[in-house]
């Protein structure tokens, strides 16, 4: 085997909000990348307006620097447990990982995840603890309670013996050892160049080249990105494409253009050999897991399955009396191209036709999976309507029903445990353990089916008063575990269509509390607000006051209206029932029931209580 010297290939794994994205920047800017004077935004990695508004990763993404005449191949990966999909397929092109953990925080759920995709690869790993300028940094301990993860995890003699670096993202350095005077990220580079090894192949191969993840552009089409594992790949090259999943189908095909990244740009190249991280362009239906060879010798590389969605929504085209006023894109074969297009870089999504022409069923691996798919949409001009998210369940040999599970770990404050166990116990979920945690905190790990998760982060924020901390992790199918009472709400439901005045709203707003405000438009049969009691109520806000000759005094003086509730995409998707539908255009976001018409949503009930 042959080894190449002048590269080095790495990720970035951590849990979510632990600072990859930040740290990657930080390597960038002191690589050279940038010019002196150049303005460059924060966690530039993130180029997606999405990633941007929310701070996360939501795609993994390559990036190279040079240091010491080595190029760094880099991939920054997302923290999610929604995105973990990403994750997995990415550490098969590289030859080390870079484990960020948070100097407070310390290991959590998905750090555990990652890094034990990492060990079961036997990756090398770097530990890089970050935030250590946090003022309630506790660095060393969380060293020891990482070799206490690695342990857990079964990790070899050789992982064991990982470096540590102590490191601030934000301030722009990284050090051996919390003694050492903090200067630039130059450790780190080292430590690089020292542990992460360097990439083998055997250069006088037959090509073999893995695609590990999928990038598009409306110019090119679908982009292949996988590291060239033996031979060379030249540009204008034929070559066949087999997939270890599907050993019956080859292809031939030719590789239009071959890249190279360096810095935040893709570079042109004639060939590539062993080792390098490269992207190919035209070759239409090219997939996640295919391996490009050479037509003499096909020989697929093995890869694992992508994990399968978990939990499912109805995407429809909006029948509402307000359908295709605010949208650009609203029939059908708009819908229906655009979550196909989706499916180009999206490998972790389905995207199923029903009986209906008009609905699509599409199925993903979280409601924040989904969730970013809707807002995408929406702010391209899309109006919808989508159902409640619904888990997917299976089936065993014996024909018992199985439903998908999920490890969720809680830290709160001491005092609102006992509210959280109580909720969580109602959805079905059974508390695995307890301990102490960081800063008196209380944490605990429950087991949980997936929908009894559904609806519950909005009611866990306001349970611990916003200090609560959830994170969850897909832990396999287990038998179903009966009914659970999704919200103890009801729904607040328009009587009449027109324009919500403030005498309507003032009578109606001791039903509960309202979604809409003076001057907006309503439907009949569209949910203004939440009650309660549990029950539907129909109320009329578009109601004026009956203007007579006597005047009584007291009687005009100025109605005093609660402000309405301002309800989020999440927040609406965690609210809808059943029987309900939110419709989706690029300026609102209404709840409605999915029968619009009071007599016959009665009948519907009726019949289905029978």
């Amino acid at each position: 085997m042959d080894r190449r010297e002048d590269i080095r290939n790495v990720a970035i794994i951590a849990h979510v909000d632990h600072g990859k994205t930040t740290l990657v920047d930080c390597l960038l800017r002191q690589s050279g990348v940038f010019r002196e004077n150049q303005e460059v935004v924060e966690r530039v990695m993130d180029s997606n307006d999405l990633e941007r508004e929310r701070g996360i990763t939501i795609l993994s993404k390559n990036t190279a620097v040079s240091y010491k005449g080595v190029k760094i191949n880099i991939v920054d990966t997302p923290g999610h447990a929604d995105f973990g999909g990403e994750v997995e397929r990415v550490l098969k092109m590289v030859d080390g990982v870079i484990l960020v953990v948070d100097a407070f925080e310390g290991p959590m759920p998905q750090t555990k995840f990652v890094l034990k995709n990492a060990l079961a690869l036997s990756l090398p790993v770097i530990v890089c603890v970050n935030k250590i300028d946090r003022p309630e940094a506790r660095p060393q301990a969380v060293i020891d309670e990482v070799l206490d993860l690695l342990i857990d995890l079964d990790a070899s003699e050789e992982q064991l013996e990982c470096p540590f670096l102590f490191a601030s993202a934000k301030g722009g350095y990284a050090v051996a050892d919390l003694a050492d005077e903090p200067k630039d990220m130059s450790p780190l580079f080292e430590a690089i160049l020292a542990s992460i090894p360097a990439p083998t192949g055997d250069f006088s191969a037959p090509t073999q080249l893995l695609i590990s993840t999928i990038d598009y552009n409306e110019y090119v089409g679908r982009i292949g990105v996988g590291k060239i594992e033996n031979g060379t790949l030249r540009r204008g090259q034929e070559v066949v494409i087999v997939n270890a999943h599907d050993p019956g189908a080859v292809r031939r095909v030719k590789v239009s253009n071959l890249y190279e990244f360096d810095g935040l740009q893709k570079t042109d190249v004639e060939s590539a050999t062993v080792g390098s991280i490269v992207a190919i362009s035209g070759i239409a239906d090219i997939h996640i897991g295919d391996t490009l060879c050479d037509p003499e010798r096909p020989e697929p590389i093995p890869f694992q399955k992508i994990s399968e969605p978990t939990i499912s929504m109805n995407f429809m085209v909006n029948d509402s009396p307000f359908a295709g006023q605010e949208g650009k894109y609203v029939t059908s074969r708009h819908i229906r191209d655009r979550l196909m297009r989706e499916l180009n870089t999206d490998v972790s999504l389905r995207v199923e036709e029903t009986d209906s022409p008009d609905c699509f069923k599409v199925s993903g691996r979280g409601e924040l999976h989904l969730s970013v798919l809707i807002e995408n949409m929406r702010r391209e001009g899309y109006e919808f309507a989508v159902s409640k998210a619904e888990v997917i369940y299976k089936y065993d040999e014996r024909g018992r029903k199985l439903e998908p599970m999920e490890l969720c770990y809680v830290d709160v404050p001491e005092e609102f445990s006992g509210s959280v166990i109580q909720k969580l116990s109602l959805r079905k979920g059974e508390l695995q353990g307890m301990s102490s945690g960081n800063g008196g905190d209380t944490r605990m790990e429950f087991s949980i089916p997936a929908r009894g998760l559904i609806g519950y982060r909005g009611e866990f924020l306001t349970d611990t008063k916003g200090n609560g901390i959830m994170n969850t992790i897909f832990d396999g199918y287990g038998p179903f575990k009966g009914e659970i009472q999704y919200r103890a709400l009801g729904s607040l439901i328009a009587f009449e269509t027109g324009e919500a005045v403030a005498y309507g709203l003032f009578n109606a707003q001791d039903r509960g509390l309202l979604f809409v405000g003076p001057g907006e438009r309503v439907y009949a049969g569209m949910v203004i607000g939440s009650n309660p009691k549990n029950l539907d109520v129909e109320v009329n806000v578009c109601k004026t006051k009956h203007l007579t000759n006597t005047r009584a005094s007291g009687s005009d003086e100025a109605l005093k209206l609660v402000p309405k509730k301002e309800m989020s995409l999440e927040q609406c998707l965690e609210f809808i029932d059943t029987d309900e539908l939110l419709e989706v255009t690029p300026e609102n976001l209404r709840i409605r029931k999915r029968i619009l018409d009071p007599t016959l949503r009665k009948r519907a009930a009726a019949r289905a209580k029978q």
